[in-house]
């Protein structure tokens, strides 16, 4: 077939055009949530840990000088020789070796090759915006991106009627199935609404089922129906998070979540030995959990980490307290961990991030735009989402991320 003169400039024209505009078309479909190119995205998987109650005066500054040589009740077997050994385990007098004593992973690895907000020392303040400042209310805020005072005001057993991020994202096709949440506390059956999300919430001493089975699964059944209950609504730690381990062997969920408790309630219970402890195995959890993130193909240099707890807790006589009328109960901390997260460290003198900002950036690290259905969502925390060169080297004057726009 000929073509006139015409004709063939045309199509010498479109020749020029068309790769522009595959071009432009092929970055308009790598913008990311907040409108900016990110041809480069890494992260595929999302993995948020959350722990309970965990202040962060033990994060930042390690064992408390004015708590650490408590024994607490004597019904946990306190004694002197308890006292005394934890106080080896964890006690230096510099703060800064102290914190690594006691969570060397979190110091070792976030601290180089991620980022921790939550030092109040510093300058750097995270928090949450809801009234109540306990659990419940905390772990909605973190998970849907908004507080809700009205409808989430007690730690009772109740069904969500908010949509966290986990359900959301288990509505979009290329993460349907791929979801799961483990967790102690048998609330967490209310907060992510068992009967309605879609996905499965193991929680508590509930046994898995309808699931790829496995020896050590099963065993781990076993043992939820065997072990002692100090806690009646709430398992050791070890137990969910063994079972997410060998969910994550079995099935290789693109979304988890795992809720672990016992610093809240060895908190609750004034035992500040057995809480120390409780958070020196967290740090091992994070740790063997990163290891075997790391060592699998689906998951390796393709996934970020987020660790946070739910609220904070007093301190000095008030420690084990939290709730609205304590002072510093609102105050937390976060860390994040992931191929696109600029290693910027421990942070300093940074606008304030919130609960409300988790469920934005975990959809923004996955490429989901979060605000856009859910407007009253806090918004992603930037930072921890664009490697920005600038924002590497940079001397932390401040973040780019925007507070919470809930009321």
């Amino acid at each position: 077939m000929k073509f006139s003169k015409a004709h063939s400039s045309g199509v010498r024209g479109w020749a020029f055009i068309l790769p522009l505009l595959l071009a432009a078309a092929a970055m308009q479909a790598q913008v990311a949530s907040n409108g900016q190119p990110d041809p480069e995205r890494k992260t595929k998987n999302i993995v948020v840990v959350m722990l309970d109650g965990l202040r962060w005066e033990e994060v930042f500054r390690g064992a408390d000088p004015k708590l650490i040589n408590k024994k607490g009740p004597r019904m946990l077997g306190a004694s002197e020789k308890r006292t005394a050994l934890v106080r080896e385990l964890y006690w230096q007098d510099d703060p800064i070796q102290r914190r690594r004593l006691l969570m060397p992973f979190l110091w070792d690895t976030f601290a180089s090759r991620g980022q921790i907000f939550g030092n109040q020392d510093l300058g750097s303040k995270s928090k949450v915006k809801n009234h109540e400042k306990f659990s419940y209310p905390g772990y909605n805020e973190a998970l849907t991106g908004r507080p809700d005072d009205r409808h989430i005001h007690s730690n009772q057993n109740v069904s969500n009627p908010n949509i966290t991020v986990l359900e959301w994202l288990n509505h979009k096709q290329k993460f349907q199935g791929r979801v799961a949440a483990f967790g102690a506390w048998k609330v967490f059956d209310g907060i992510f609404n068992r009967q309605r999300c879609g996905f499965l919430v193991n929680s508590g001493y509930d046994r898995v089922e309808g699931e790829s089975q496995s020896p050590q699964l099963e065993l781990l059944n076993r043992l939820k129906e065997k072990a002692p209950r100090i806690w009646l609504d709430e398992s050791f730690d070890q137990l969910p998070f063994y079972t997410a381990i060998e969910y994550v062997k079995l099935n290789k969920p693109r979304v988890l979540f795992l809720g672990l408790g016992e610093t809240d309630n060895w908190a609750h219970m004034g035992s500040y030995p057995e809480y120390l402890n409780a958070v020196h195995r967290d740090d091992q959890y994070l740790q063997e959990l990163w290891t075997l993130l790391q060592s699998m193909p689906e998951y390796k240099d393709q996934t970020m980490l987020i660790v946070l707890p739910d609220h904070g807790r007093g301190s000095g006589p008030l420690w084990r307290l939290h709730a609205l009328p304590v002072p510093g109960a609102g105050q937390t901390w976060m860390a994040f961990l992931g191929p696109d997260t600029p290693p910027m460290g421990e942070r300093r003198m940074t606008a304030p991030v919130t609960e409300g900002q988790i469920a934005a950036t975990i959809a923004a690290a996955l490429g989901e735009d979060y605000n856009a259905e859910m407007a009253k969502a806090g918004k992603p925390i930037e930072d921890v989402i664009h490697y920005d060169l600038e924002l590497a080297h940079a001397s932390q004057p401040g973040t780019k991320q925007s507070e919470s726009s809930t009321e």
